[in-house]
């Protein structure tokens, strides 16, 4: 479980170098899908190490899922928290935006923007509210050491 938790950390360092060094100097769309690819590996990890955690808690012979939406709804089943459900619908969010079709706005521009067509929404990425995802995903990760520790 640690080792998921730690790797989740490092993805978040390589998150923080894109934004506030990378991203300060190219100004690229593609630093910003980067950045957003970066905070679905650390959700990534964060997800596998409290399904491990079930696993060893649990002790049963029970199959747990590989795919990504079960392991999230075996999470919101299991923990039963709205806190959780926040972070997971978040999670979920970002890969859809991950994997949505996207044009770009004023690139190599102080207000370079990424805006993705998710499910016929349009979705703006820019700097500032990917520092808000930043955040949102290193609280994520915080509070999955916090469960881990408390049970």
């Amino acid at each position: 479980m640690n080792e998921y938790l730690d790797e989740a950390k490092e993805e978040l360092k390589r998150a923080d170098h894109l934004i506030f060094v990378s991203l300060k100097y190219t100004r690229t769309v593609d630093v910003l899908k980067s950045v957003i690819e970066r905070l679905i590996n650390s959700f990534d990890f964060g997800i596998i190490a409290l399904v491990e955690y079930l696993k060893k808690k649990k002790k049963k012979n029970k199959v747990y899922p590989k795919a990504t939406i079960l392991r999230c709804d075996l999470i919101k089943e299991e923990f039963k928290d709205n806190k959780i459900n926040e972070y997971l619908d978040f999670y979920l969010l970002l890969r859809k935006i991950s994997k949505a079709k996207f044009t770009k706005r004023l690139e190599y521009r102080r207000h370079v923007a990424m805006i993705a067509d998710v499910e016929g929404n349009f979705i703006e990425v820019n700097m500032d509210n990917l520092r808000e995802h930043y955040q949102k995903t290193q609280d994520f990760i915080d509070y999955t050491k916090e469960l881990i520790g408390k049970r």
